[in-house]
């Protein structure tokens, strides 16, 4: 007769329960580990604040080296001649595609800033005669006169100072695109020994594919972001300048680069691209039907490419959490200012994936992940 017990077959055992001091050391030590980690992360972000001014221009020269690779690739996958072009030369068309755009949108700031020169005295009487009926509306006596205006604005005012301030912004302006553009040659030139380190920085072979994962990651979801985003915003920019166009808004192209710029920037961005535009259209027009009629249009266009086009093109590929995303546009914001918003979305995206890669950050990813899903490595 068997005399084993009713468990001697079974392997697996359920764990033993801790007592009170195991249980009290664990919670100490996560609780360690969550003053720790927040301790490094106040750290890091007084670095990156008191740095900026070193951190901002390489990180946006890090972006248009993603912005020059996508579309060096997308010139090798056109039908027929792509495959024929060297890599040479389609790094050189797409730099050359860049350094136009930006001329670009240089040359039409320029315009625009002689245009709106030359219709200030046109626009002077519509202005004035909306904050004299303002002023009626508020029951002030005394209706305000351009003179009256001059004088009470030019008081508060030193030439002088806006003049030095404005010669210092165009000067920094100027100095870190030179920065950017010093980054993006030596990162370019780096990228041809890249691999070489890479096959060199572990003689693990698993350690080299996982960091390489890691790496192909990244440069999947920032580029898969970055061209998708542009994508859209063009096409935001091009129906927000359609519907200028047929109101006859003056800088009608200019609005319409800035909406396409500003449409970076999460939730902000679609905002302020409403408001410039229709902010200028009550100049203009000086008819509140014209500018209820432009705001609705203009509106309704981000509403429908923001809440429809755009999630069905960039669908899941960032994998951020709504209030991640404007968490993250606050904070950068905040130790970056405005290049801090237009970066925000790719850094926190690179964030969680270099967090899902370690099992002790990997449930912070989770956490602001989307929908509490991890894809881009196998678990």
């Amino acid at each position: 007769m068997d005399q084993s017990t009713p468990d001697a077959g079974n392997t697996s055992r359920d764990p033993a329960p801790l007592g009170p001091l195991a249980r009290q050391a664990l919670v100490q030590g996560r609780l360690q580990a969550i003053v720790y980690g927040g301790l490094l992360a106040l750290m890091i972000g007084w670095v990156l604040y008191i740095g900026r001014s070193v951190f901002v221009p390489m990180v946006f020269g890090v972006i248009v080296v993603y912005i020059i690779i996508g579309l060096s690739r997308g010139l090798r996958r056109l039908p027929t001649v792509g495959r024929w072009l060297p890599p040479w030369l389609c790094y050189v068309a797409s730099i050359a595609s860049i350094l136009a755009v930006i001329t670009a949108g240089a040359v039409l700031v320029v315009n625009n800033i002689g245009r709106v020169v030359q219709l200030v005295p046109q626009y002077e009487q519509t202005l004035l005669q909306m904050i004299q009926r303002g002023a009626v509306f508020l029951g002030i006596e005394t209706a305000p006169t351009w003179t009256t205006l001059r004088d009470q604005v030019l008081d508060q005012i030193s030439a002088q100072a806006v003049i030095g301030s404005t010669v210092v912004s165009a000067t920094a302006i100027i100095a870190t695109l030179a920065v950017v553009l010093l980054y993006v040659t030596f990162l370019l030139v780096e990228k041809r020994v890249f691999p070489h380190k890479l096959r060199n920085l572990s003689d693990d072979p698993e350690d080299v594919s996982r960091i390489r994962q890691v790496l192909d990651g990244i440069s999947a979801r920032v580029g898969q972001y970055l061209a998708l985003k542009t994508l859209v915003s063009v096409i935001l920019g091009v129906i927000s300048w359609a519907i200028m166009e047929i109101f006859g808004v003056e800088f009608a192209g200019f609005w319409a680069v800035l909406i396409t710029v500003l449409n970076f920037v999460p939730y902000i961005g679609s905002f302020l691209g409403v408001l410039f535009p229709v902010a200028w259209a009550i100049v203009q027009f000086g008819e509140w039907g014209t500018v209820i009629t432009l705001l609705v249009l203009l509106t309704s266009a981000q509403f429908v490419i923001g809440n429809f086009l755009d999630p069905w093109l960039l669908g899941n590929s960032l994998n951020l959490s709504p209030f991640v995303i404007l968490a993250s546009l606050t904070i950068w914001g905040g130790l970056w200012g405005i290049p801090g918003a237009f970066l925000a979305v790719p850094i926190t995206s690179v964030l969680v994936i270099i967090l899902s890669e370690f099992r002790g950050t990997r449930p912070i990813a989770v956490l602001m992940s989307r929908g509490g899903e991890l894809h881009d490595r196998s678990t």
